[in-house]
């Protein structure tokens, strides 16, 4: 497993919160969600390239729109990050959608489910 360095901590928790803000405030996009939010930025150590993830709140379509207009604004996001955050290279943003928020949900609802069923049983 790769060590991450503070730097690249702190620079990661930086554009993550830049692009909250970018994605929420300055895109007027129909496609994007309004219940968008970026769950976790992953930046090479170079700068070159930033991994986001993205967690939808909404169905199927929504989700898939919503990909396809960050995709389609990465050029203006991109453009907005570099003048927000001094870094040396802006890295280039690919948008990947993180489930694991719904996926948490479903479980603890499957959980819950157990424990109702085994609390009717015994009584």
């Amino acid at each position: 497993m790769r060590h991450t360095s503070i730097k690249n901590t702190r620079i990661n928790g930086e554009v993550q919160k830049e692009l909250s803000r970018i994605i929420s405030r300055e895109i007027k996009d129909p496609r994007i969600h309004e219940m968008t939010s970026v769950t976790h930025v992953s930046v090479t150590s170079d700068l070159k390239e930033c991994k986001a993830y993205i967690s939808v709140l909404g169905d199927e379509q929504a989700k898939a729109d919503t990909l396809a207009g960050l995709q389609s604004a990465a050029g203006y996001i991109r453009r907005e990050l570099a003048r927000s955050i001094n870094l040396r290279n802006t890295p280039e943003l690919t948008f990947y959608l993180d489930q694991s928020i719904e996926y948490a949900i479903n479980m603890s609802k499957k959980i819950d489910d157990v424990v109702k069923s085994d609390e009717e049983g015994q009584a």
